[in-house]
């Protein structure tokens, strides 16, 4: 049953992902992009024009259609799937806490043979202490820098716990290896009945850490985990365990140190610890990256308060550190180690928490046979009750183990989930607040001189969660400073549930008003495992992609800019519509751009799209083999015919104007902002929003920290959110 578990996640669960994606966020990223079913803000359908967003293009079963349509229809649903993979993360990151504090102290616990009683009893927990606290208090290094250790680290203890255990069962009971046969674990349950089934929540440690292999996928191919672990890693654990059965089928009466190092012959006891615990540190350092990577996932989809992200390579985007993280999992790692003293407790709690995250992945993975696989539902409901009656029985059996150590997990988790689910359900009210509270396009182009309003030298960037329309934190600006930029340019950066967004598709940039007006809409889009750019090559690139944008459009309303295999409906486009246009970055500039168009229409007509404010994208998508995808997104205006040489002129002077108004400088306008639930609230929502959720914002990574804005260049706009 162990051996089919593992195989599950292994072959099954790994193939589902992208080769850079990892955990259970991945998978509900994979699943929101086949279904309806995310409750994610800034969702559009401009973002189904990226060319990774779906895994292939095979048409829909018709079972799989109505499961998703079924899924889509009903909210709850949509709900319960959030929390469930909130469950399944929390367990994550509660491992991460139980795995590197089990991995030490029973590498550790080596010393009790070859120490007194008394000796070994103060001795141990505060080596195993030192050990954890220096192993976090490396990790603002990288793995990177050691990480060429690893392998032969993990290597050598592979082929040191295999020799012993052929060793073991060559000596004490060569017929060992009948105990891989499923017939004696049938008639172990049969006879212990339900004492058999309670023992299952004892031996969760043998599987431990294959939960990692999703959240460690962003540094090696999932090929390369699967053949190390089918070839290698498996066998060799098969082996320890078969040595340790062969070791005490003759020695019964050593009941009071069951254990690996009883097995192990005595010269060589010291070497094999000293193996153990640098495995165990290599061991820890795979859940720590796991935790690093996973809460990063979560920050960027919404769903975990700000923190700070350090990525300590150049080279491999994978490996981040986040400090708030590092030294609260040591602290909690510390206190288990020192709460606990036994690998018994500690080995329930994690227990727990592992098969709570593989019970979660078979139910997400049953999902993804059925949304993006377009496999048959008889198919998907197989691979759940085959997998998941035996993951089941192994939960049900850790939970017998609540009052000896798998409260922890709980506990964790239960703690976990409520800042998750406050963050993520604050985050969409105020969302929601902006979409109902954004002002008008007229009332921007009523803004002017007759109104003592100023236009200063340089680029206002206004940051906003809208996609769309004038955001409220900017209405407030302005009548208590009445003066904006000469280029004014409203900026959502947003994540997209996928891994890694192309470069070359990731500005949308376009106008929000006359080009005389020099106002501008750049929705940046970013993957949940992207690397965000720092402000100076934000705002050089973003500056190229205006300068682009604008000789784009005016080209395009003279018709002199050309398209292979341009539609002919593109003609009886007006010339001042609002053009959202996709362009490659700098160093991706020689990929054409696509066009992408803003269109206000009733929510019914948008083919089943609808956002909270009735605007809707409405794509076009091309035939296979065009590279343009143009999604309509049109804005009233006048249309004002103006000769070839005019054209020019009015482009070179916009050009003119964003070059001296990029020389004068850039301010980030960012709104700072204060939630409030309205009165007549539920008793729970007031203590989650004015209590739970501004206790959480005062004391997480302002939206200044996460953009990398410097001071100098920042103006915060007070919004009170009245929700």
């Amino acid at each position: 049953m162990k051996r089919s578990s593992v195989f599950c996640l292994l072959f099954s669960g790994l193939s589902l992902l992208f080769p850079y994606s990892s955990g259970t966020f991945a998978l509900y990223s994979l699943i929101c992009r086949h279904a309806k079913v995310s409750l994610l803000p800034n969702r559009q359908v401009a973002d189904e024009a990226l060319s990774t967003y779906k895994l292939d293009n095979a048409p829909e079963k018709k079972n799989s259609s109505r499961v998703k349509m079924y899924l889509e229809k009903h909210k709850c649903l949509h709900t319960a799937l959030l929390i469930l993979v909130l469950l399944g993360t929390c367990m994550v990151i509660g491992d991460g806490v139980l795995t590197p504090a089990i991995s030490v102290f029973s590498a550790v616990s080596g010393l009790e043979l070859s120490m007194s009683n008394n000796h070994h009893q103060y001795a141990v927990v505060p080596i195993t202490c030192f050990i954890l606290v220096c192993l976090f208090a490396l990790q603002h290094y990288g793995t990177h820098r050691v990480g060429f250790l690893f392998a032969p680290v993990v290597l050598a203890w592979l082929l040191c716990i295999s020799a012993l255990g052929l060793y073991n069962i060559i000596h004490w009971n060569p017929h060992v290896y009948q105990a891989l046969s499923p017939y004696y674990m049938f008639k172990f349950l049969k006879k212990r009945k339900k004492g058999g089934w309670m023992s299952l929540g004892g031996i969760l440690l043998c599987i431990t850490g294959s939960e990692a292999m999703f959240a460690d996928l962003g540094h090696f191919s999932y090929a390369a985990i699967q053949i190390a672990f089918t070839f290698l890693v498996y066998p060799a654990l098969i082996l320890a365990y078969m040595g340790q059965a062969a070791y005490l089928s003759h020695h019964h009466d050593n009941t009071n140190h069951i254990g690996f190092y009883i097995s192990v012959p005595e010269k060589l006891r010291i070497p094999v610890l000293i193996i153990a615990i640098l495995a165990s540190v290599v061991g820890s350092q795979a859940i720590i990256s796991g935790t690093f990577s996973i809460i990063n996932q979560s920050q960027s989809l919404g769903c975990f308060p700000r923190v700070k992200v350090v990525h300590t390579s150049d080279k491999i985007h994978g490996q981040i550190y986040i400090p708030e993280i590092n030294w609260m999992l040591m602290i909690l790692c510390v206190a288990v180690t020192i709460g606990f003293r036994d690998t018994k407790h500690m080995g329930n709690a994690s227990g727990l928490a592992v098969m709570t995250v593989m019970l979660v992945t078979t139910c997400l993975t049953s999902l993804v046979i059925i949304l993006c696989w377009h496999k048959p539902p008889i198919v998907a409901l197989s691979f759940l009750l085959f997998f998941g009656s035996v993951e089941l029985l192994y939960f049900s059996a850790s939970l017998t183990k609540f009052t000896e150590g798998a409260w922890l997990p709980i506990l964790l988790a239960l703690i976990l989930m409520t800042i998750m689910f406050i963050w993520h359900y604050a985050t969409i009210k105020k969302y929601e607040f902006d979409l109902h509270n954004k002002v008008s396009l007229e009332w921007l182009l009523a803004l002017g001189s007759s109104l003592g309003i100023a236009r200063v030298p340089g680029i206002g960037l206004v940051f906003t969660d809208l996609t769309s329309g004038i955001p409220a934190n900017f209405s407030r600006f302005v009548p208590n400073l009445p003066a904006f930029h000469r280029v004014l340019v409203f900026v959502c950066v947003k994540s997209v549930p996928m891994a890694y967004v192309p470069p070359a598709e990731r500005y949308l940039v376009g106008r929000v008003a006359p080009p005389a007006h020099r106002s501008y809409r750049c929705i940046v889009r970013y993957g949940y495992r992207d690397v965000h750019q720092d402000v100076d090559s934000f705002e050089t690139e973003l500056a190229a992609r205006l300068a682009g944008f604008i000789n784009y459009d005016w080209h395009r309303t003279q018709g002199t800019y050309s398209f292979p295999e341009d539609n002919a409906s593109l003609s009886n486009e007006s010339s001042t519509e609002c053009r959202l246009a996709v362009f490659g970055t700098v160093s991706f500039s020689s990929i054409p751009a696509y066009e992408v168009e803003e269109s206000v229409q009733p929510a019914s007509v948008s083919g089943g799209f609808p956002t909270v404010d009735s605007v809707t994208d409405v794509i076009e998508m091309e035939p296979v083999g065009v590279v343009e995808r143009r999604v309509r997104f049109a804005a009233d205006d006048e249309s004002v015919t103006h000769s070839p040489a005019d054209m020019d002129l009015q482009m070179q002077g916009e050009l003119e104007d964003l070059s001296s108004a990029q020389q004068a400088g850039t301010a980030f306008i960012l709104g700072h902002s204060h939630v409030q639930a309205k009165q007549g609230s539920s008793v729970l929502k007031r203590l989650a929003l004015n209590f739970g959720y501004n206790f959480l914002r005062r004391n997480c990574r302002g939206p200044d920290v996460a953009l990398k804005v410097p001071p100098v260049s920042l103006l915060e706009v007070g919004m009170v959110y009245i929700v």
